[in-house]
């Protein structure tokens, strides 16, 4: 039984992962903003986090050290946007909000997690297309808080799987357009759908510091 820690685990793509790991044995950590989820278990945990806020992220993830458990695999999925889609303009103080959660939050969570890691862990974070900088010209010039996050986000995952080689794999993931609160009802896939993709690659044996789709290679 594995360890696995989720964040923003109470509704799309984190709530289906924690439904997926739970079938397949594993113990989840789950995080949210409200310290509650709708799913409850006996291998499951839910723990209030506000990737914003330095000090919840200290008091997370201490409550995460104190269970003693290590951790098996980190899914980094909280994060947000500014909810302003078209308009090209870098507005730059919705960038400082998305940043504090979507970068200077997963990235302090991620860093005060990785002493209590197992060798041969993964640490996975959700990414976007969005955050694909070859990609970006052929893409409309929307939400550009959001694709400066996740283009940032990938550079994290190049950096700590360099510092982490041979001991902890680091993958970003692209998880497709999923109908989610962000993706909207229009979008191609279901949350499970997108959980299972990621489910299978955070339990693969991969190549560190890549950038996934599918199990395939993404364009960085």
């Amino acid at each position: 039984m594995k360890t696995i820690v989720i964040t923003g685990a109470s509704r799309g793509i984190g709530r289906a992962l924690t439904e997926r790991f739970l079938q397949n044995g594993d113990f989840v950590i789950g995080t949210s903003t409200s310290g509650v989820t709708p799913i409850e278990h006996d291998r499951s945990l839910m723990l209030q986090l506000d990737l914003s806020d330095p000090k919840s992220i200290e008091a997370c993830t201490k409550s995460i050290i104190d269970s003693g458990k290590k951790v098996d695999i980190l899914i980094n999925n909280a994060g947000i946007w500014s909810g302003i889609e078209d308009d090209a303009i870098i507005h730059v103080e919705l960038l400082r909000k998305v940043l504090e959660v979507n970068l200077f939050g997963t990235v302090d969570f991620t860093e005060r997690l990785v002493p209590v890691m197992n060798d041969g862990g993964h640490i996975v974070s959700i990414s976007s297309r969005m955050g694909s900088i070859e990609l970006v010209p052929k893409m409309y010039l929307d939400c550009p808080d959001y694709k400066i996050s996740k283009a940032a986000l990938n550079m994290v995952t190049r950096i700590l799987a360099a510092r982490l080689a041979d001991k902890i794999t680091v993958s970003s993931v692209h998880p497709g357009w999923v109908k989610t609160d962000m993706g909207g009802s229009d979008a191609d896939l279901e949350p499970a759908e997108a959980a299972d993709d990621i489910f299978i690659l955070a339990n693969s044996a991969v190549e560190s510091g890549q950038f996934w789709f599918k199990g395939e290679k993404f364009p960085w």
